[in-house]
């Protein structure tokens, strides 16, 4: 009997209750390097891709209570933000709506235009930022979450 474990029981899985989704789980952010020089304004991109079966609501969202994807990115290093750009929407119909809403399905493009001022050090720099999100299914809207992204900007 020496060297012998002691085998673990069976796993033990709940199947009364479905797994967990939160809205940060369907939804990836990928920001694309770019350059700005000093003294210029130049466009910062944030692909979102939202896995398939999901939404999530546009900017502005159909209804007040609808939470919006939100693109927010802290200045820095001589780097502001002059204003975000959302992309048109897909209106589609649910069944937990009365009326079509604006959403954005599969990938989506989130454009940030941002002013290098003429004393922004060159180089690279990395901008803090959040994305909000509120992700659905067809049948039912997830608790909104937060991803971090960090914004590659190199000055020139």
């Amino acid at each position: 009997m020496f060297g012998c474990a002691k085998s673990p029981g069976p796993a033990v899985t709940n199947t009364a209750e479905p797994p967990s989704i939160r809205s940060i789980d369907v939804v990836k952010a990928t920001p694309q390097p770019v350059t700005i020089a000093a003294g210029e304004s130049g466009d910062a991109v944030v692909a979102i891709q939202i896995s398939n079966g999901y939404h999530v609501n546009a900017n502005p969202p159909t209804f007040a209570y609808l939470k919006a994807t939100e693109l927010e990115i802290t200045p820095a290093d001589g780097i502001s933000v002059e204003f975000m750009r959302y992309p048109d929407a897909l209106s589609k119909t649910f069944a937990f709506a009365d009326k079509p809403l604006a959403v954005y399905e599969g990938e989506t493009i989130l454009t940030a235009r941002l002013k290098a001022d003429k004393s922004a050090k060159p180089g690279p720099h990395n901008l803090s930022a959040k994305l909000r999100v509120q992700a659905c299914d067809e049948a039912v809207c997830y608790a909104p979450g937060e991803l971090a992204v960090s914004m590659p900007v190199s000055i020139r």
